[in-house]
């Protein structure tokens, strides 16, 4: 409330609560409107919503065309006559309803608009750090400790990424540049089956950009393990199919990628030696 009072440079004076009486005027008002517009459409059939506005318009001009109880002027009258001459011009734009909620920004200097699924960028120094998010159907704002630390358009398209350049450290600046082609592009550059698997992660999910965290994870593989191990796990993941950073991830731990099939099938077969493993011999 105190940020429409703001908006429209005016004072809003709540009643007390259970106190009627404080705005008896109003109570008034409504009963009077209650019998003289609901009271004559309550019977009525409208096949529109526009039939029924224009209905209730006719009507609230007639009842503020009527002559007040023993007074020679009509509502209309005291309105043109006191009121009106002394009104402002509204805002030149209308009133947002503003609604926020907390999160931590991430390492990579965003933080995540749950409502929308959609991520916008704050300064690195605030990486890791809980922040309040205000934002309306136009608008998002970023606040640490009652600072404003960042302004952002609002987007909805889920998964998107609004980034401004100058928030993100020297090391986070490429996520302003994420995109499918470039991902596609990159990994293709590694090899051809780095570039299939990348693309069937990209196809598997309803958006692009929901892909985009696994993407850079799985080729920043190449710089830890080497590109040849990279390759052959992409790979074995398509001979898996399964499509995901974690299959990456386990098939490079557990060294899938340098075994074939027949010898992972083969190990299998094979029982390790262990005193408590008996054959069919032990029941005979």
């Amino acid at each position: 409330m105190a940020d429409l009072a703001e908006h429209y440079d005016t004072s809003i004076l709540p009643a007390r609560v259970y106190k009627p009486r404080d705005k008896s005027l109003v109570e008034g008002a409504v009963k009077i409107l209650y019998r003289r517009i609901y009271a004559y459409l309550k019977d009525r059939k409208f096949y529109s919503l526009g039939e029924l506005n224009t209905e209730i318009w006719r009507l609230l001009d007639i009842h503020n065309e009527r002559k007040l109880t023993n007074r020679p002027y009509s509502r209309k009258d005291l309105f043109l006559e006191d009121e009106k001459p002394v009104l402002r011009p509204l805002p030149a734009t209308r009133f947002e309803i503003k609604y926020q909620c907390v999160a931590t920004v991430m390492k990579n200097g965003h933080v995540l608009l749950g409502h929308d699924k959609a991520y916008y960028s704050v300064p690195y120094p605030y990486i890791r750090k809980k922040v309040k998010i205000l934002y309306t159907s136009s608008t998002v704002e970023i606040y640490h400790k009652y600072n404003r630390i960042a302004l952002h358009k609002r987007s909805y398209k889920p998964f998107s990424y609004t980034t401004e350049p100058a928030h993100l450290a020297s090391t986070h600046r490429f996520v302003s540049e994420w995109s499918a082609s470039r991902f596609l592009d990159w990994a293709g550059g590694i090899d051809p089956a780095v570039g299939d698997y990348i693309l069937q992660i990209i196809e598997s999910r309803n958006h692009p950009e929901q892909a985009y965290k696994s993407c850079m994870g799985i080729l920043s593989f190449e710089k830890r393990v080497g590109r040849e191990r990279l390759i052959n796990a992409c790979k074995r993941g398509q001979e898996f199919e399964n499509f995901s950073y974690k299959a990456i991830e386990r098939i490079l731990e557990n060294n899938l990628d340098q075994r074939s099939p027949e010898e992972e099938q083969h190990s299998g077969d094979q029982l390790p030696e262990h005193a408590n493993i008996r054959g069919k011999h032990y029941y005979n």
